[in-house]
């Protein structure tokens, strides 16, 4: 069994995994009723489609913070480490598909005088 963590935005994902078939567990959900929509199911699947081992797997998945696609990004992130510290073949696949690197980006911090980050209050000339 693995255990594995992966981040993205203020998102933060463990995931374990071990031999099974295929199923995942977020949050003790499924994961088909934890992410409503259907592209966050997609981000979450993509290590495991690309190294074509989506029913050799099970995985626990706890994850916090963040919207749902910051935790589809940190979750598949996870995977992505997990898979390759069950078998190092998958390196090569899945950095150059991006999927061992994390996003960097995060939101900018609010300034001073203005509303946010860089959005400035409305100019009155009168």
């Amino acid at each position: 069994m693995t255990t594995i963590s992966g981040r993205r935005k203020e998102a933060t994902a463990v995931v374990r995994m071990k031999k099974g078939k295929g199923n995942m567990v977020v949050n003790n959900k499924p994961l088909d009723e934890y992410f409503g929509r259907d592209v966050a199911k997609m981000i979450v699947k993509q290590p495991l489609a690309l190294t074509k081992t989506i029913e050799q797997f099970d995985f626990d998945i706890k994850v916090k913070g963040g919207g749902s696609f910051g935790q589809a990004g940190a979750i598949r992130l996870a995977i992505s480490k997990a898979l390759v510290e069950n078998n190092p073949d998958f390196r090569s696949d899945l950095k150059k598909a991006g999927l061992l690197t994390r996003d960097s980006r995060v939101k900018e911090r609010k300034k001073v005088g203005l509303k946010k980050a860089r959005k400035s209050p409305q100019f009155s000339k009168r």
